[in-house]
């Protein structure tokens, strides 16, 4: 599904998803990633949200947002007690919803000048 909302603007936004890529820009991604307004970082380790852990956070916060949305893949899951711990800890907001939601999520906020950085996985 192709969800552009601007051309020619300079951000990233997520421009189309499907269940095998992702574009970011003129970018495909085919793994799980970081992306925010001005940066994308692909492979990301973790490659599974499952794997998500606290070791993985440090590439997130390095990153300075205010927001985080996980993309869980097809499917909504919950981050773990411990995960949504270290958010709570760095007064850094983080929302969990499906791959979609968070594509869509993440452009509107981008557009709205947020510092939100979304994890995006596949599964």
């Amino acid at each position: 599904m192709d969800i552009t909302l601007e051309r020619g603007m300079q951000l990233n936004t997520v421009r189309a998803y499907s269940a095998e890529v992702l574009r970011i820009g003129p970018t495909e991604v085919r793994a799980s990633c970081l992306v925010s307004a001005e940066r994308l970082i692909t492979p990301w380790a973790p490659a599974r949200f499952e794997a998500l852990a606290p070791q993985h956070l440090a590439e997130i916060f390095a990153l300075e947002p205010q927001v985080v949305l996980i993309g869980s893949g097809w499917r909504q899951r919950f981050a773990p007690a411990h995960i949504r711990a270290a958010f709570t800890e760095r007064r850094v907001g983080l929302e969990v919803m499906e791959l979609a939601a968070a594509c869509r999520t993440f452009n509107v906020l981008v557009h709205e000048g947020r510092q939100v950085v979304a994890a995006l996985f596949f599964e």
